[in-house]
C-alpha cells in the first residue's frame, strides 16, 4: 500500500530556526522539499568532510580483521586511517620505482656509481649501453668498451673515452645507486609497506565506530541542507514538504506546542510527493529487490509490491528450475539467517531468497530436475513427486519435446494472467472514467492475442468456439481502445495503436524466455555431468570429476542468478509495468531525521 501524503508549509521565527529544526528532526515525519537550492561554504565543507569519512570507512571495510575491541580508537580515527592509506600509497609508488630501477640496471651488475662519477668529474667520458647481438655497433677510435653483462639477445657494455662519443645502440643512464643499494632499499620499503598494511588492518576493529562517524556527518550535512534550503521573509523562515496523512495529529500537536505556523493541504495533481510503501510482513522481502535495482513506484501509481514478489518468485523457479539448487539455496539461506540473527537489514534479502528458493524446489520437484540428473536415474520417491504434464510422461517414457511444449504453454499462460491482472486492476481504478475503456480494450486484445500465440508458436489447434470469437474479440478490443482514447482526448495513442497491438503480441511471446533460460540451465548442468561421467568417479579421476561438477554447477548457478536479474526482473518492471501504467517514477519517502532506520 502507498501511504497517503499531504503537503505542509511550516513557519517559524528566524531567531528560533535552529530550535525548530531540531524539534522537527526529532519528530521524523516531514519529507522536506527545499524552497531554494541549499548552497554555501558550510555545505561545501560538510560534503567534503562526509566524502573523506566515507573514504576512510571504505578502506576499513575492505580490511580483514576478526579481532574484537571495546575501547574507542585513540585520536582522530579518520585522520589516522587516511594517513596510513596515503603512506601505503607512497610506499607502493616507491616500490614500483625501485623495481623499475632494479630491472634497468641489473644486467650491468653491481658497481659503485660514486666512483664512476668521480672519474667523469676528472675528465673521462663513461657511458652504459645495451647492445643487440644481431647489430653490433661500430666503436669509434679512442673508445674502450667492456662487456659487463649479457643475455640471450643483448650485451651490456661499459664504454670509456677521453673525448665525448656516441654509439649506435641504446644508452642507459648511469644509476644514482648501486644494484645492492637498490635491492636493500627495495627490501626495506617492502618491509615498511607490510608493517603499514598490518597497522591499517588493526584499525578495522573500529569499523563500527567510523560508520557511526559517517552517520553523524551525514546527519550534519542533511541539517545544513534543510537549513539553507528554507525560505525567508523578514523575521520569518519557512519550509515546505510532505508528510504521511496518518501522522497529521502528531504534526499539529508539535506545531501548537512549539508555536509554529503551519498550512496543511491535500496533494495537488501537479505535485510530486515521495512514495512511502507499507505492506504486510509477508510482502516486505520485495524491499530488497526495489533497493537493489533502485526503483520505487510513483506516488500516483499502483503499488505492485505483492504481485512483484509473487511473480518474481515464479520467474526465479522457472529460470533456475532445479530442485537441487533450490535445496542448496534454502540451506545456505537458513545458515545466513542464523548467523545474522538480530540484524534486521540482513533478514529482508535472506527472507526474499528463502521464498524464491522454496518456489524453485517445488518447480524442480514437479519437473524432476535435480542437478541435471536424468529423471529415469532418480530414486523412485523423487519420481513420484514429478508432474506428468510438466515432464511429458506418456505412460511409458518421458517425452522431452512434449514437456517443452507444455512448459512453454505454462509460460504463455503466466503471461496472460500477469498482463490481465495489470489491466483489470486499472479498470477497477478507472471505473468512473472513460480511460477504463482503454484498459478493457487491451484486456480483450491480450486474451485474443494469447490464442494467436498458442496457434503460431505451439501449433495448438484451438477449439471451434475460440476460433469463432478470436478475431471479433480482437476487434472489440481495438474498438474499445479507440473509443477510450477519443473520449480522453489521447489522440497520439491512435497514431501508435497498430504498433501497440504488435507490442502487446510481442510482450506475450517474451514470457517464453522463462522456458528458454531454464532449458539452457538444464543443458549446461547435463553437459558438465556428462564430462564428469566420462572421467569417472573411481581412483584419481574422481578428484577431476568432482572438480568439474563443482565448477560447472557453480558456473550454472551464477548464470542462473544473472538470468533472474535480466529476465525475471525485466518481466515485472517492463512488460507487466507497461501494461499496468507503472513507470517507477517515484522517489522514496525520506523524512528529516537523525538516523536511517527502516520505515
Amino acid at each position: 500500500m502507498i501511504v497517503k501524503m499531504k503537503k505542509l508549509t511550516l513557519l517559524s521565527m528566524a531567531s528560533q530556526q535552529e530550535e525548530t529544526l531540531e524539534k522537527l528532526r526529532e519528530l521524523e515525519v516531514v519529507h522536506v522539499e527545499h524552497v531554494q537550492k541549499p548552497e554555501g561554504e558550510a555545505i561545501d565543507a560538510a560534503r567534503q568532510q562526509l566524502q573523506t569519512v566515507h573514504q576512510a570507512k571504505d578502506v576499513l571495510a575492505a580490511q580483514k580483521n576478526e579481532a574484537k575491541v571495546d575501547a574507542p580508537a585513540k585520536g582522530d580515527l579518520v585522520a589516522t586511517v587516511l594517513e596510513l592509506l596515503n603512506r601505503e600509497k607512497e610506499l607502493k609508488d616507491q616500490i614500483q620505482n625501485l623495481e623499475h630501477e632494479h630491472h634497468r640496471i641489473a644486467p650491468f651488475g653491481d658497481f659503485d656509481p660514486t666512483s664512476i662519477q668521480q672519474l667523469i668529474e676528472n675528465g673521462l667520458f663513461i657511458k652504459l649501453y645495451e647492445v643487440s647481438k644481431k647489430a653490433e655497433p661500430e666503436v669509434p677510435e679512442g673508445v674502450a668498451i667492456e662487456t659487463i653483462g649479457e643475455n640471450k639477445h643483448n650485451r651490456y657494455i661499459l664504454a670509456v673515452s677521453q673525448i665525448d662519443f656516441s654509439l649506435s645502440s641504446t644508452e642507459v643512464a648511469l644509476p644514482e645507486q648501486s644494484l645492492s643499494e637498490v635491492e636493500q632499499a627495495l627490501e626495506s620499503t617492502k618491509e615498511a609497506l607490510k608493517k603499514s598494511e598490518e597497522e591499517l588492518a588493526t584499525q578495522a576493529v573500529h569499523l563500527k565506530q567510523i560508520e557511526k562517524i559517517a552517520e553523524e556527518h551525514s546527519d550534519a550535512l542533511t541539517y545544513l541542507e534543510v537549513q539553507h534550503g528554507m525560505g525567508a521573509e523578514e523575521v520569518i523562515v519557512y519550509l515546505k514538504g510532505f508528510y504521511p496523512a496518518e501522522r497529521e495529529e502528531d504534526l499539529i500537536a508539535a506545531a501548537q506546542k512549539n508555536g509554529w505556523g503551519y498550512q496543511l493541504e491535500e496533494v495537488a495533481d501537479d505535485d510530486n510527493p515521495p512514495t512511502l510503501l507499507r505492506n504486510p510482513k509477508w510482502v516486505s522481502p520485495v524491499k530488497a529487490v526495489f533497493q537493489m535495482i533502485g526503483v520505487v513506484p510513483g506516488y500516483k501509481e499502483l503499488d505492485v509490491s505483492a504481485l512483484f514478489l509473487i511473480f518474481l518468485s515464479i520467474f526465479f523457479a522457472f529460470i533456475i528450475g532445479d530442485a537441487g539448487y533450490g535445496l542448496l539455496f534454502v540451506a545456505l539461506t537458513l545458515f545466513g539467517k542464523m548467523k545474522s540473527k538480530g540484524n534486521k537489514s540482513a533478514q529482508i534479502p535472506l527472507n526474499l531468497m528463502l521464498l524464491m528458493s522454496a518456489f524453485c524446489v517445488v518447480f524442480g520437484a514437479l519437473t524432476g530436475n535435480y542437478f541435471g540428473i536424468p529423471i529415469e536415474s532418480l530414486p523412485a520417491p523423487l519420481k513420484m513427486l514429478t508432474n506428468s504434464y510438466m515432464t511429458g510422461w506418456n505412460g511409458s517414457a518421458w517425452d522431452t519435446d512434449l514437456a517443452a511444449n507444455h512448459i512453454m504453454f505454462i509460460c504463455f499462460s503466466i503471461a496472460l494472467v500477469h498482463l490481465s491482472i495489470a489491466h483489470i486492476w486499472n479498470i477497477i481504478r478507472k471505473i468512473n472514467s472513460p480511460a477504463a475503456l482503454v484498459d478493457l480494450g487491451w484486456l480483450f486484445c491480450t486474451w485474443s492475442l494469447f490464442t494467436v500465440v498458442l496457434n503460431m508458436v505451439l501449433y495448438i489447434t484451438l477449439p471451434a468456439l475460440v476460433q469463432t470469437i478470436q478475431l471479433p474479440l480482437l476487434g472489440a478490443g481495438v474498438l474499445s481502445i479507440i473509443i477510450g482514447l477519443v473520449l480522453t482526448k489521447s489522440y497520439f495513442g491512435l497514431v501508435t495503436l497498430f504498433l501497440d497491438v504488435i507490442s502487446n503480441f510481442v510482450d506475450i511471446i517474451s514470457y517464453v524466455r522463462l522456458y528458454a533460460v531454464g532449458a539452457a540451465s538444464l543443458a549446461i548442468a547435463q553437459a558438465f555431468n556428462g564430462m564428469a561421467a566420462d572421467i569417472g568417479f573411481s581412483g584419481i579421476g574422481a578428484l577431476g570429476a568432482a572438480a568439474i561438477l563443482f565448477a560447472g554447477h557453480g558456473l550454472n548457478i551464477i548464470l542462473g542468478a544473472m538470468g533472474v536479474m535480466v529476465h525475471g526482473i525485466r518481466l515485472n518492471t517492463l512488460e507487466f509495468s507497461s501494461h499496468a501504467g507503472v513507470e517507477w517514477a517515484g522517489s522514496p519517502f525520506n523524512p528529516f531525521r537523525k538516523h536511517k532506520d527502516e520505515l
